[in-house]
């Protein structure tokens, strides 16, 4: 049995168009909540603020939510505060730049009880560190996309259209960066996740995966194209992606997993890096499979351009006066 993978290709372009579209609408939420931050809610890595963690004596039960409200009150954090448990013992706080962390350790010892004060740990980050992290996110996963685009063009520049072979790669690694973006804007709305430096390196580890798994499907229509020539480049591209179907699942699974573990076993302090990885690692594999190369026919068969015409078309008739 034949999986005609790319025969419903614009099935699978409308499952990625349904499952980008809520994120969207998430950042543009935030963004409408928090104007001057933007549509992301970014971490004091990129913001500017202070981190302070600590560790108490005994163990305790410790509701984040409820810290946060605590420490607000007694401590004078802002409410944009975020608090997260670290173990059974520990407290991540990020919060607005602290000029000392003395009052807050003061506040969680009369409520919580001793902390171990070897283990506290208290850095600060200036607005403008964070604003250089910001800006060279921007350019790192700028030059990733320039860098494919050529590295993939040039690998390939034996076949006609080399230049299709990496617009098509960034094009699915974009559509991975959307679902990743898209799904941290989510969270961020309804959890109240912020994204850190780790959001950015989850993103660009993403961006490897993608288009590595993405390079093993051209690469297997490279060499089917020598192998079978005459027959409709559809066919040869579908054939390709289901030779490599069951290499690509296996690999990528053996990373799920891997994650899955660590989402479920892991420490707190890395939940939302791994989350985000796993989220991105999945959809990486979606697009390698069932976007990637069916861009490829839709470009080869000049569906864009019809599409666009059939677009127009329709424009000039809208604009026609009736008789």
């Amino acid at each position: 049995m034949v999986f005609n993978i790319v025969g419903r290709r614009y099935l699978f372009f409308a499952i990625s168009l349904i499952v980008i579209l809520p994120g969207l609408v998430f950042l543009g939420v935030h963004w409408a909540q928090n104007p001057g931050q933007g549509p992301l809610p970014l971490a004091i890595d990129f913001t500017g603020g202070s981190v302070l963690e600590v560790t108490f004596v005994d163990p305790h039960v410790l509701q984040p939510a409820e810290v946060k409200e605590y420490l607000v009150a007694q401590a004078g954090l802002p409410d944009g505060t975020v608090v997260q448990t670290v173990g059974d013992r520990g407290l991540l706080i990020r919060t607005a730049t602290l000029s000392e962390k003395q009052p807050v350790i003061d506040a969680l010892t009369s409520r919580y009880g001793a902390i171990d004060l070897s283990s506290v740990n208290f850095d600060t980050v200036g607005a403008a560190v964070g604003a250089e992290v910001t800006q060279a996110a921007g350019i790192a996963i700028a030059a990733a996309a320039i860098g494919i685009l050529l590295y993939i063009a040039l690998a390939f520049r034996r076949m006609p259209h080399p230049f299709r072979y990496g617009a098509c790669a960034v094009i699915a690694m974009l559509h991975d960066v959307l679902v990743v973006v898209g799904l941290a804007a989510i969270v961020g709305v309804l959890l109240g996740w912020q994204v850190d430096s780790l959001f950015l390196t989850a993103l660009l580890t993403v961006i490897g995966f993608s288009v590595h798994d993405t390079i093993v499907v051209f690469d297997r229509i490279r060499e089917n194209l020598a192998r079978h020539r005459g027959e409709p480049f559809e066919a040869i591209v579908n054939h390709s992606i289901v030779q490599t179907l069951d290499r690509s699942i296996n690999t990528q699974l053996t990373v799920m997993f891997t994650l899955l573990a660590l989402v479920l076993f892991g420490g707190e302090s890395i939940r939302h890096f791994v989350v985000t990885l796993l989220i991105g690692v999945f959809s990486g594999t979606y697009s390698s499979i069932f976007n990637a190369a069916a861009l490829l026919v839709v470009w080869e068969n000049g569906e864009f351009r019809k599409f666009f015409r059939h677009l127009f078309s329709l424009g000039r008739t809208l604009e026609a006066p009736a008789d």
